[in-house]
């Protein structure tokens, strides 16, 4: 049956004509991504503009956006083309394969129980594609480094408690670092000269070069910090000992 034609579909229909899941439809309507449809008694309806607007969330999600943008681009809430561009830039950084939660228990060789733990504490990141969680490669090579830290004999109670510390403080830099973005480089650029395309890549370009000299920044000076401190611990262990010696 030819649904070109037709001027409005029941949700099977719908799915049909846009390529896109009942199951993810009904979640874009949770995520009031898309609009409700109009009813007849017991029998909804979904007419061409929820169709227009399925195969616009398709071809942002294909650029890499995420949902929370997406619906920001499809309602004008964001500043159009260059925020695009910029959030499937920023997208792109964190891509990798999509894994369930079986799929990065069985790859890590670590429970789905420790996995829920993870994610609870902030450590893990999955992202809700279709209404499911989905997991990248960056969980599972946090998830591996995590259990060979444990093998080696670190408690999970302690190491866990670290690392939600961690998490707290990796936070507020980054949004320091994110605000620090906005105001210098992202706002200057949106009020400046040129077409929207300009700015859109503009704005890339910036991210591309900032991005991986940030993460550079902090992650050396962390290992820097790292190292300094061991030393003092091993020097002040070492102390403490000769005066166990001296006293013995």
């Amino acid at each position: 049956m030819a649904l070109v034609n037709i001027e409005r579909w029941r949700v099977e229909e719908l799915a049909a004509a846009s390529g896109v899941s009942v199951d993810t439809i009904r979640f874009y309507q949770k995520r009031r991504l898309l609009a409700a449809p109009a009813r007849e008694g017991r029998v909804a309806w979904y007419g061409t503009q929820h169709r227009d607007r399925l195969l616009r969330i398709r071809e942002l999600q294909g650029r890499g956006l995420p949902l929370n943008l997406i619906g920001r681009v499809l309602d004008g809430a964001s500043s159009g083309d260059a925020d695009a561009r910029l959030a499937a830039a920023v997208a792109g950084k964190a891509a990798g394969i999509d894994l369930t939660q079986d799929e990065l228990a069985e790859r890590t060789g670590v429970s789905v129980e420790v996995i829920d733990v993870l994610s609870a504490a902030g450590l893990l990141a999955p992202r809700m594609v279709d209404g499911k969680l989905r997991y990248s490669v960056t969980d599972a090579d946090l998830v591996a480094t995590g259990r060979s830290l444990l093998d080696v004999g670190l408690p999970i109670d302690e190491l866990l408690d670290l690392a939600r510390h961690y998490h707290e403080v990796t936070v507020d830099i980054a949004d320091r670092a994110v605000a620090m973005f906005d105001d210098h480089i992202r706002t200057p650029i949106r009020r400046g000269t040129g077409t929207a395309e300009q700015k859109a890549e503009r704005l890339v370009a910036a991210f591309e070069v900032l991005f991986p000299a940030v993460t550079s920044l902090v992650s050396d000076h962390f290992a820097g910090v790292l190292l300094e401190r061991a030393e003092a611990a091993l020097a002040e262990a070492e102390r403490h000992g000769a005066i166990e010696g001296r006293t013995a």
